[in-house]
């Protein structure tokens, strides 16, 4: 089925409530076709997301179909019910955080590995939590957990093909859902879901999103702050080796991270370094945007890895890596800053997310942490940043000075946070607008390279909305 002659149908029927279980299996149909494969094994969509609409074909915003979603608190509840789709190696260490949040029950599990699925059960029991229900019926499974009447959450941590359409099936039957980067893969399903948030009045919410990490509230805090003065430019990137673990035969479920640089040209995964920056900036809260301008090297890196250490009879020999080794892209806003991002997973590299920022008086810039403001600063010698913490650290972290998790103890801050807007009855730090600017690099940094770094429009995806001043992760401690 063409998907996108499928959500056409949807676009003037779906209710603001729940379909039905058709609607939601026809909408979804064309996501998964190698039963009993596993999720990490499907290959569907890639191919077409490197041709999806980009630049001026993309840059006029379609006609509203609900209302906006921007400033729209949750339903207060005492208790959280979650609802994780996914357990493979993120899923897995999520669930844990999810479980040591007080107020949040695991309700359900899903992944067509079985064995993964009665894992994150045991850990639920082990949590002092009922035992959950488990779906491991294949890769359509999730479709039914997010039938349940019972779910007030549902959480994505699948290979990124799957994001658009399992986001889908939870707003469609009335959950709110949050979603592993990247949120979507084409620039037309970044507007899909934007439409289906303000239609079904659901948060569709970019999690993974390093925006919680204690560096970057401190950050943020002090760039609303005036410390930096007018804010100039930032950057921010995903540069990991991960050439060890995409020739790994344990590490994911299937080939399927590595087959995207087989299909894109660009940056696959801005939004570490590109949610921080955005927030520092009040992107969609302020200002906006407008384009970017991407270049890409050569790529190199993951064929001279498995020359060096893959044997002949691996199946990857059959693979062409066209994915940059090394993407820089230049984002420009409607208030004229600049962010620079990059992306290099293929080459050796320390682990950076860069993490600077920069204005009038002064810059920061992260690996390693240093500072330099005036008045502060006057010698032209990098300053201690942990000098700012006192005054300037988030409530959050001054809440929870060492908390569990991955990234440094961000990962818990942000379910925390979340957790606890949904519960108080708050609007959320971050919304579907957000998901889909921080996601839309990877198909427009891909459209840009291929066009030899010409400039690709990035859309108004809050359609008018960013103009006004609101709040975002800066937030004020509750009552």
């Amino acid at each position: 089925m063409n998907d996108a002659a499928a959500d056409g149908q949807d676009r003037d029927t779906a209710p603001e409530g729940p379909p039905s279980r058709r609607a939601v299996l026809r909408t979804t149909a064309g996501v998964a076709g190698a039963a009993g494969l596993g999720w990490g094994a499907l290959g569907t969509g890639p191919a077409a997301a490197a041709e999806a609409p980009a630049g001026d074909a993309a840059d006029a915003a379609p006609p509203r179909q609900g209302r906006t979603m921007a400033g729209v608190p949750f339903e207060r509840r005492s208790t959280v019910r979650v609802g994780i789709v996914g357990l493979g190696n993120r899923g897995d260490s999520m669930i844990d955080l999810f479980l040591a949040v007080p107020g949040v029950r695991v309700v359900a599990v899903c992944d067509p590995v079985r064995a993964k699925t009665e894992k994150a059960a045991t850990k639920v029991v082990a949590a002092g939590q009922p035992s959950p229900a488990v779906y491991a019926g294949g890769e359509h499974d999730y479709e039914n957990l997010c039938e349940r009447g019972d779910i007030d959450l549902v959480y994505v941590a699948t290979p990124w093909d799957l994001h658009f359409a399992m986001a889908k099936a939870a707003m469609l039957n009335g959950k709110h859902v949050g979603v592993e980067c990247p949120v979507a893969m084409r620039l037309d399903e970044l507007w899909r879901l934007v439409d289906l948030s303000e239609r079904t009045r659901r948060h569709c919410m970019q999690l993974e999103n390093c925006c919680y990490g204690r560096n970057e509230m401190r950050v943020l805090r002090m760039a609303h702050a005036g410390k930096f003065g007018e804010l100039l430019h930032g950057a921010g990137a995903y540069n990991h080796d991960l050439r060890g673990l995409m020739f790994s035969p344990t590490y994911y479920e299937g080939p399927w991270r590595r087959l995207w640089h087989t299909r894109l040209r660009g940056d696959l995964y801005p939004n570490h370094g590109f949610g921080p920056v955005a927030n520092y900036m009040d992107v969609n809260r302020g200002d906006r945007v407008v384009s970017i301008s991407s270049f890409g090297t050569p790529a190199l890196g993951l064929a001279e890895y498995r020359e060096a250490h893959v044997p002949r009879t691996d199946p990857s020999w059959k693979e062409s890596y066209i994915g940059s080794d090394r993407t820089i892209s230049m984002v420009r806003t409607a208030k004229g800053r600049v962010i620079r991002l990059e992306h290099d997973v293929s080459t050796p590299h320390p682990y950076s997310r860069i993490n600077s920022l920069g204005g009038t008086k002064g810059v920061f810039e992260d690996y390693p942490e240093r500072i330099y403001l005036e008045p502060d600063h006057s010698d032209d010698q990098w300053a201690d940043f942990s000098a700012y913490a006192e005054e300037f650290d988030h409530w959050l972290w001054k809440e929870h000075a060492n908390p569990p998790g991955g990234h440094g103890g961000m990962d818990y801050i942000m379910v925390y946070r979340l957790m606890q807007c949904m519960r108080l009855g708050l609007v959320p730090d971050f919304d579907v607008y957000d998901a889909a600017t921080w996601t839309a690099p990877v198909p427009l940094s891909h459209a840009s390279i291929k066009a030899g770094g010409a400039p690709q429009r990035i859309p108004d995806f809050t359609r008018g909305e960013w103009r006004r001043a609101r709040p975002g992760v800066d937030s004020e401690k509750p009552e």
